[in-house]
This record gives structure tokens, C-alpha cells and sequence, in this order.
């Protein structure tokens, strides 16, 4: 198994994309730590893990909270011994709207809740990481050139976490810690199925691709936990793009 014997903790864990993370992981050996701010899903998806014969944990922490970010952490560290795998997969309660029409609020909060939220997530772990020299800080969502009419902030934040995690690498690395976020054109399960318009989106999701298809959350998860192996040691400093070619790098 890719993770055997790893710690992981997935905040976001109760959503579409963090849940489908956390069954690779744990599927692949890993003991997974499975945080949110809301019980239900996530006992939801660690019972799932467990009934399939896996390791899980749950927690309620917001991850914008810096005191309970660190307390938790520090907890995880001292009752599993390590933290191998940080990957936070929160929602950023982005409202989209186009820039003439947003707010200030509405514009800075995807922003603001990404940046808060990936740093003090990510600083927690490096703290334990950085004493065993090893180490994998992983995210979903990425920049890029490409964007869409209409966004408010939220594409503004994938950028900006694409800055952070270059900071992140660059100064992580010499710790042995890698650094590596995830991007995709978009995961049409991951939208509600009372989502307006929700088909009229899919199909242009997969329009957008150059494979005729998108991305599924086992793909997710599957790439996720690959990417916390040792079998990638040597990605760090990059983001991995599974948008099947909706995103031309």
C-alpha cells in the first residue's frame, strides 16, 4: 500500500473532494484524520473508511481558527507519534458575482478564508514535519492562466494559493518537506444534485477538456494519494494537473 504506517490529516474532510482523499489515503494504509466544522459528514465518511477496513478519526476544528488549528495538531502529533500528510481541501465560501457587481466583503472573503486557512493549516504541520525532516503539505485548487466571466474572488484565490505554496515549498524543502497542490477543470459530482443549472455546467465542463471527460473524485483521490507517497518523492514545488486538459499548462 502506497501510505502504509502514514498519518494523515484532511481538513475539509465531510465535503466531496477532502472525503474522497481521505478514503484513498486510508485505503492505501494511511491512519486518516478527518476534520471540519460540521460532525455529520464527517462521521459519515469515517465510517465508510472503517467499514472497509480502515483507520479514521474525526475532529470539529475550523480551520481558520489559528488556537485550534495548532492545539489539534499538536494533539494528532503526540498520539500518532508523526503527521506525514497535511491536506486541506476546505471550502472558501466564495460568492460569484462579476467584479462590478460584488461587494468588498463577498470579493475578499474566498480570498482571505484560503489564505488564513492554507497558512495556519500548513505551519501547524511543517512545525512537526520539520523534526523528522519529512513530510508531504498538500491542496486542491491551483491557478492558472485560464478563467471565466463572473468569479467574484474565487479564482483569485486559486492564484494567490499558488503563491503561498511556492512560498511553502521554497522554504520547506530544505526540511525535507514537500509541497504540491492539485488542480482541475472541475468535478461535476462534487457539485449538489439540486444545484441550479448543475447539467448545463457539467456538459461544459467536459466540453472544456481535451480527453472528452473530466475528472472523477476516485481520480482525485487516487492522484492525492499518490502524491503523498514515497513513490513522489520527487514532486515538490509544483501543482499536478488533472483537469484532463480543460487547463493547458
Amino acid at each position: 500500500m502506497l501510505l502504509k504506517d502514514k498519518v494523515a490529516v484532511v481538513y475539509g474532510a465531510g465535503g466531496s473532494i477532502g472525503g474522497a482523499a481521505a478514503r484513498a489515503f486510508a485505503h492505501e494504509g494511511a491512519r486518516v484524520f478527518l476534520v471540519g466544522r460540521t460532525v455529520a459528514p464527517l462521521d459519515k465518511v469515517a465510517e465508510e473508511i472503517r467499514a472497509a477496513g480502515g483507520d479514521a478519526e474525526t475532529a470539529v476544528v475550523d480551520a481558520g481558527d489559528e488556537a485550534a488549528v495548532d492545539a489539534f495538531v499538536d494533539g494528532v502529533a503526540a498520539r500518532a507519534g508523526r503527521i506525514d500528510v497535511s491536506f486541506n481541501a476546505i471550502g472558501y465560501g466564495d460568492v460569484q458575482k462579476p467584479l462590478m457587481e460584488i461587494s468588498e466583503a463577498d470579493f475578499l472573503q474566498p480570498i482571505v478564508t484560503a489564505m488564513r486557512s492554507q497558512f495556519l493549516t500548513t505551519r501547524a504541520a511543517a512545525r512537526h514535519m520539520t523534526e523528522r525532516r519529512a513530510g508531504v503539505i498538500l491542496a486542491f485548487g491551483g491557478g492558472g492562466t485560464q478563467t471565466l466571466p463572473g468569479l467574484g474572488g474565487f479564482k483569485i484565490a486559486l492564484d494567490a494559493l499558488e503563491g503561498l505554496r511556492r512560498q511553502w515549498a521554497i522554504e520547506l524543502g530544505p526540511h525535507g518537506i514537500r509541497v504540491v497542490t492539485l488542480k482541475s477543470g472541475g468535478v461535476p459530482e462534487s457539485l449538489p444534485t439540486e444545484f441550479p443549472g448543475a447539467e448545463a455546467i457539467v456538459d461544459s465542463l467536459v466540453d472544456a477538456t481535451q480527453l472528452g471527460r473530466t475528472a472523477t473524485l476516485a481520480d482525485v483521490g487516487d492522484v492525492a494519494a499518490f502524491v503523498a507517497s514515497d513513490r513522489a518523492r520527487t514532486l515538490t514545488a509544483t501543482d499536478v494537473n488533472i483537469s484532463c486538459g480543460a487547463i493547458v499548462d
